[in-house]
């Protein structure tokens, strides 16, 4: 692809906004000779990558690359044998961490839609040990550690102890008699020996070597000959560290050149990683979506911006084009956008292509070709002696002897620049040649017979840039299917050009091509208009549908609530026929007890007699408190006033009139805590029938099935064994299936498990129980077993 062409396009910009997303300095470099690949595979599978890496970055939290250098060629003078240096030693450990990083932090992902990045994480190699003994080792860019090696640290302690005697020899010259003599206080090196600052006039008072003087010449520096001998022990000492030094860094430089070529491969994957992560953190800070690719041209765009565009200002702008038309032809008034939404397109299709997301707002498709043309801008060259016209010439020639239906054809103002007559003629000739290639394109207008024209022929679409006519403002929008006007008399109206020529220019324009203007005018009133209502119908649907939505949910809330008030009545119902059983079956044992005696005294009889008036009492109290459901009649709303008692219906409960709306034949309810409109054919009148007075009957109590105890949640079988337990178990599930509990639980605790494993393979077995689980926390976890009920 021409670089003339992705430069007009400025594909070079985006790529260089992209760089500064990468962390390592080969990426960046690579980052800007990025090309559109020309394959939609090939193209789709970098747009994977990308996505991939934002599901990395913005989803699981991983890591972007970490940096480790530049690497000129260390790497090679490893392999061939040469010591690095401990910086350079450094470099490489920093690179085996980002490699051990960027593997693991890809593995650690467990995503199916993670593959290609995978792909290449697994290809990475690193080296844990070398990368330990490397960071263990070497401590600084110029410092070996004391513990690379045992004789290091052997000669290393060697020469601390060797330096501290000298040191000590020469502080007696410092504190004795002989200070006298010396030029300053301290003791000093020179060639790495140490030495005394002695005066000239009292060098033949220290017997030692001269290795130095002042360049005054008043101060000498002598090696004591006592410490001579201390001072080669020490020099040896230290040529025998440096040799070790350099043992231990040829060591693992060695070990470095051994893994040369993959290392090399390292390098290459890394900074493949950094500029998938590079374009996936553009895209997200630029707020990208991924686009559709396909290979037939079809390009539809919505809400797009361009990305050199201020986000915050920039409006968005929809195009489409290569499915029902191939040529789009873009009219309006100069300012309006028309340049910027072609090079949009054209600069979309290439991001794309390089595996960028495009800033649009919604699911947009673009193109990969082949081959991308355009003729933007003046492109005049006074070293070539070319004129406005003829550059664009120049370009259109290399269009139309190179484009194929395989390209993408970007032309500004077409035909502009010379005679308007015969750059129309040439203009609409351009067009006819292109729609004869069934190449792909977007061409720019001002000219009325090119609009004319696009009307009459197909596949080619009139589309105009948006004009507000109150405040003659473009509104950098586009719109397909309607030519636009130029409105360059009303803009330079605006402007303050006088009012005389503008009649003189009205008075110069053609009758045709004052009514066609007219007649684009009006229409592009008419669809302002239509879109205004549009809009307006669309926010009244919008609102509709959430007053429904939210009537639906205060309807579900109400049921829920109906159902919940039922089961309530439903277990509190239960509740007092258990404990009116549990009273009987009480003092049904005790007349047992009684009729079972051998002896009955007077006082027993008069103890039963009263055991059976009891009974009868309890049964004369649930019979009163039996209630007969009342019988409802069609309430009629004209009766009914503020404070009634009413049935509700959809309900099933009692309910206090609030008030009644008699023409929409309803009436608000207040139904316990909630306030109701009920519609008039969901209420009723009741008629309460009036209870017997004094009605007696014989009572008889007949004991069939043993009653179950009061309502019970939870069992606590701690102590007991598993036959006593199992046993307790089942009457506890009897009770809780007969008072209609869902769910209770056992308390069995932890200790060795067999009470726990013992009452668990007994529940596997019940007919009444649908599953269990162990307590999470606050039910007590591992010491208690919650069972479901069927």
């Amino acid at each position: 692809m021409n670089e003339r062409i992705l430069e007009k396009l400025e594909l070079n910009k985006i790529l260089k906004s992209v760089s500064s997303f990468a962390v390592l300095q080969k990426t960046k470099s690579e980052m800007l000779s990025i090309r559109p690949q020309t394959e939609e595979c090939e193209a789709e599978y970098l747009l994977n990558l990308t996505a991939e890496a934002d599901l990395l970055l913005y989803r699981y939290g991983v890591g972007k690359i970490e940096d480790f250098g530049a690497f000129t060629d260390e790497l090679e003078r490893a392999q061939k044998g040469s010591a690095l240096s401990c910086k350079e030693l450094l470099s490489v450990c920093a690179l085996l961490r980002s490699a051990r990083i960027a593997y693991k932090s890809v593995a650690s992902v467990y995503d199916e839609k993670i593959v290609y990045m995978r792909e290449i994480a697994d290809r990475i190699y690193f080296d844990t040990a070398l990368e330990d003994d490397i960071q263990n080792k070497i401590v600084s860019e110029d410092e070996v550690s004391d513990y690379a090696s045992d004789a290091l640290y052997t000669i290393r302690r060697s020469i601390r102890s060797l330096n501290e005697k000298i040191r000590a020899k020469l502080s007696a010259y410092l504190t004795g008699g002989d200070s006298k003599y010396l030029q300053d206080g301290v003791v000093t090196m020179r060639d790495n020996r140490y030495v005394l600052p002695v005066r000239a006039e009292y060098k033949s008072k220290i017997k030692g070597f001269v290795h130095d003087r002042s360049q005054s010449g008043a101060t000498f520096f002598i090696e004591p000959e006592y410490v001579l001998e201390l001072n080669n022990e020490l020099r040896t000492l230290m040529s025998d560290e440096k040799e070790e030094v350099e043992r231990i860094l040829l060591q693992l430089s060695n070990r470095v050149g051994a893994i040369y070529e993959k290392l090399k491969e390292d390098i290459d994957r890394l900074s493949e990683l950094d500029r998938c992560y590079a374009k996936a953190e553009y895209s997200y800070k630029n707020k990208c979506v991924r686009p559709r690719l396909n290979a037939r041209g079809v390009i539809d765009i919505v809400k797009g911006r361009h990305p050199l565009l201020d986000a915050k200002t920039a409006i968005p702008v929809s195009v489409s084009l290569g499915d029902k038309y191939d040529l789009l032809l873009i009219s309006g008034p100069n300012t309006g956008g028309k340049t910027v939404t072609l090079k949009m397109c054209g600069l979309f299709c290439l991001m794309a292509c390089c595996g960028i997301f495009i800033p649009a707002s919604g699911p947009s498709t673009v193109a990969v070709f082949e081959n991308i043309f355009c003729d933007i801008g003046d492109s005049q060259s006074i070293e070539e002696n070319l004129s406005t016209f003829s550059s664009h010439v120049k370009n259109v020639i290399e269009i139309t002897e190179n484009a194929d239906k395989n390209s993408l054809v970007l032309i500004d103002e077409l035909g502009g620049g010379t005679d308007p007559d015969e750059g129309q003629a040439i203009a609409k000739a351009v067009i006819s040649y292109l729609l004869s290639l069934k190449c792909k394109g977007i061409i720019t207008t001002h000219y009325s017979s090119l609009k004319e024209f696009a009307y009459s022929t197909d596949g080619i679409e009139n589309a105009s840039m948006e004009f507000d006519m109150t405040t003659l403002q473009p509104l950098y929008r586009i719109s397909i299917g309607l030519p636009g006007s130029s409105n360059a008399i009303a803009i330079s109206r605006r402007l303050g050009l006088k009012e005389e020529i503008l009649s003189s220019a009205l008075a110069n324009l053609s009758e045709g091509a004052q009514r066609f203007e007219n007649i684009v005018r009006q229409a592009e009133l008419s669809r302002v208009e239509a879109d205004a209502e549009k809009q307006e119908a669309e926010r009244l649907k919008r609102e509709w549908s959430e007053k429904v939505s939210a009537v639906d949910a205060e309807r579900e809330k109400l049921k829920k609530e109906r159902e919940k008030l039922y089961l309530n009545a439903k277990v509190e119902s239960r509740r007092i026929i258990n404990e009116k059983t549990e009273t009987a079956e009480e003092l049904l044992a005790e007349i047992e007890k009684l009729a079972s005696s051998r002896n009955v005294s007077d006082a027993d009889l008069i103890r039963a007699r009263t055991l059976k008036n009891k009974l009868a009492d309890q049964a004369y109290a649930n019979e009163a408190e039996e209630t007969e459901k009342p019988r409802l009649e069609k309430a009629d709303l004209s009766s009914l006033r503020a404070g009634d008692t009413v049935y509700v219906g959809a309900m099933q409960s009692k309910g206090e009139i609030l008030s009644v709306d008699a023409k929409k034949k309803r009436a608000e309810v207040r139904c316990g805590n909630m306030r109701l409109t009920v519609k008039a054919e969901e209420l009723y009148r009741i008629y309460e029938k009036k209870p017997i007075k004094d009605k007696k009957q014989n009572v008889q109590v007949v004991r069939k099935v043993s009653a179950p105890a009061a309502v019970q949640l939870e069992i606590n079988l701690l102590g007991k064994t598993v036959m006593e337990a199992v046993a307790e178990v089942d009457a506890f599930i009897d009770r809780a299936v007969l008072t209609g509990l869902e769910e209770v639980k056992i308390i069995h605790g932890v200790g060795t498990g067999k009470l726990k494993e013992g009452i668990r393979n007994h529940l596997r077995g019940h007919k009444n129980v649908g599953e269990f689980r162990s307590g999470v926390y606050g039910e007590g976890e591992a010491g208690v077993t919650i069972v479901k009920l069927k």
